[in-house]
């Protein structure tokens, strides 16, 4: 038995609790004997000696490597324990090596085109077969809108486009840009639903090529085109701009750039909404674990980071609204879905493969429920009387926008879709 490891556990763990098996059979539980349990064992020495070195990173590799096992309980109730308990831990570890990464964050350069390309390839040039079998049929990979607890994936992503398009005011025949249009889903709701000029931008090439493809199949093309293209270097106006989900893959020090450039490319009365995963105050250090494996070169901000920059770039504030446990929910779906899929996901990728990622959506969604992030979403004008006095347009418009829905095939099957969840096993951490 490891004895720093088990200092570490025995002074760290206060909240849930764990029980460690360790290589040479030693068994010690630690936390609130009340609580429920969550068991592990560890396979090795070295294993022992890497959660004491740098357990922000290797938790998630020795679970990927088959060098921590889950024996009582899931994966989600581990990280959720860890997480619980993340600041007692993180402390009594290698103090030096946390300073380090404070100390280096922000020298990290600019997100270049080519640094961007990059980073985005990692993560969403996956085999288009892989995100089908977890994300809903409009393949939308951000954050749902649950209208009401039971409502499904499917009509809850619906509901986001529609209540991001009604926040945008968008109207028939406006030019609007989707920056970060993913495989093309907001961007075909804004032609066919709107009654909107789309054009949404991507860097990713497999992502590009998907959006294309089905604005074709759906005879959409002409009026939503999707351009393999960085946001940046765009000349045209726009009389809208969205962006879902990207802001958090651009980086800190790009903060600016973005929101100069949104404001060069919107029109003097156009409207701006901005939806992305945000958190309560700075971190200047992403999860090591996120960073190498998952989102390289990604900065989820706090809002006091965000404001000032679109502020700079002449864009004023006319509504923000915080989504909470949104994401935590969309997460808990997707890994449902993910995990009972996973005879389909070894058809395509390895048993590493699969369980890292099944330690990336329970980390994420833990990040919601426990870590206090959260999503926001931004409507930016540069001109005082761009949108009406209240709110009240948002429902008013939805309203009209289920009613475009109703005669359009796509969104007819979301309406209706039965609520998937109720009948799927728990084992999602909720208390």
């Amino acid at each position: 038995m490891n004895k720093k490891l088990d200092k570490v556990l025995s002074r760290g763990v206060v909240k849930g609790r764990l029980r460690v098996t360790f290589a040479d059979g030693t068994h010690r539980s630690y936390g609130d004997p009340r609580a429920k349990k969550t068991v592990i064992r560890l396979a090795s020495s070295e294993a022992e000696a890497a959660l004491v070195r740098d357990p922000a990173l290797e938790l998630g590799e020795l679970y990927m490597d088959g060098q921590l096992t889950i024996e009582q309980g899931t994966c989600y109730d581990l990280v959720a324990t860890v997480k619980r308990n993340a600041r007692r831990i993180y402390s009594l570890s290698s103090v030096a090596r946390y300073a380090g990464r404070y100390a280096t964050a922000f020298a990290r350069e600019r997100q270049t085109l080519l640094r961007a390309e990059r980073n985005i390839a990692h993560h969403y040039n996956l085999d288009e077969r892989f995100f089908r079998l977890f994300l809903d049929d409009d393949l939308q990979y951000t954050c749902a809108y649950f209208e009401h607890p039971k409502q499904s994936l499917e009509a809850a992503q619906l509901a986001k486009k529609r209540h991001v398009v009604a926040k945008a005011l968008v109207e028939p025949g406006h030019r609007v840009l989707d920056i970060g249009s993913g495989w093309g889903g907001l961007g075909l709701y804004l032609a066919d639903v709107a009654g909107a000029k789309a054009t949404g931008v991507t860097i990713s090439q497999p992502q590009h090529a998907v959006a294309q493809r089905r604005a074709a199949e759906r005879g959409l093309a002409e009026r939503a085109e999707f351009l393999l293209q960085d946001y940046r270097s765009l000349q045209q106006r726009f009389d809208r701009i969205v962006s879902v989900g990207m802001f958090e893959a651009i980086g800190l020090k790009e903060f600016d750039n973005f929101f100069t450039t949104a404001a060069r490319l919107l029109e003097d009365r156009g409207v701006m909404v901005l939806h992305s995963i945000g958190r309560t105050r700075p971190r200047p250090v992403p999860s090591p674990w996120m960073e190498k494996y998952i989102f390289p070169g990604s900065y989820i901000p706090a809002l006091s980071e965000v404001l000032p920059a679109a502020e700079r770039a002449g864009f004023m504030v006319t509504d923000c609204e915080i989504l909470r446990l949104h994401y935590a929910d969309t997460l808990r779906e997707w890994r449902r879905r993910f995990l009972r899929a996973r005879d389909e996901v070894l058809k395509l990728y390895d048993e590493r493969f699969l369980r890292m990622w099944e330690f990336y959506l329970c980390a994420a969604e833990a990040g919601f429920r426990i870590d206090r992030l959260f999503v926001f979403q931004l409507q930016l004008v540069k001109h005082l009387k761009a949108v009406p006095f209240t709110r009240n347009y948002i429902p008013e418009r939805e309203n009209e926008l289920r009613a475009v829905e109703a005669r359009r095939e796509p969104y007819r099957f979301a309406h209706q879709h039965r609520d998937r969840r109720a009948s799927l096993p728990r084992g999602d951490g909720k208390k």
